[in-house]
């Protein structure tokens, strides 16, 4: 019996060290070394102080800001320790809710076609990134609440936006917390 359980036993003690403790401490090293601020958690700082994160999503409320997609993380958006999207199909009534008030919301401040992003949450509910056309939708809003001119809150977004990766992958994106903290360094609102 004991011959069966050690050889068993030693596989599992040995596949815990090299893939529980080894590996994801030399990825780490490798990490640090290779691309030392996205290992890091790629940590926004301003003034000496931690703002956000260029990956992880945040919650911004009011007329003045950009805002990010909807999140579907538990308790409060933007919720990392609660990463987690919806799960609801396109027939379910909670999401048909949620995505006719957050339409409602929109037609308050403008007549045109709300962009899909502003009204549908991810997969992680945690995207740091809307596209071009949810951002242009925002302009108008937030200019009148700042008090800029439109096309002064458009060059803050189009300083924020990110090209497909190689001109091919992906899709241009905007980053929200980089637009709203040129919006914050600009002053007003």
């Amino acid at each position: 019996m004991w011959s069966i359980v050690r050889p068993a036993l030693s596989i599992v003690v040995l596949s815990t060290l090299v893939f529980g403790l080894a590996y994801p401490l030399g990825m780490t090293a490798l990490a640090t070394v290779v691309v030392p601020d996205r290992a890091g958690g790629n940590l926004i700082v301003v003034d000496n102080r931690v703002v956000g994160a260029r990956d992880v999503g945040q919650y911004f409320t009011g007329d003045a800001w950009l805002h990010g997609r909807p999140s579907a993380t538990a308790d409060t958006p933007y919720n990392a320790a609660a990463s987690s999207g919806s799960n609801y199909g396109a027939a379910h009534p909670a999401l048909r809710e949620r995505v006719q008030a957050a339409i409602g919301q929109g037609r308050t401040t403008s007549l045109a076609p709300i962009p899909v992003d502003l009204v549908t949450t991810s997969g992680s509910g945690l995207d740091p990134h809307i596209s071009p056309a949810a951002a242009r939708f925002q302009v108008p809003r937030i200019a009148a609440a700042r008090g800029l001119t439109e096309s002064e809150v458009q060059a803050a977004v189009d300083a924020a936006t990110d090209e497909r990766f190689l001109g091919v992958l992906g899709e241009r994106r905007v980053r929200v917390l980089a637009v709203n903290l040129a919006l914050h360094r600009r002053g007003h609102g």
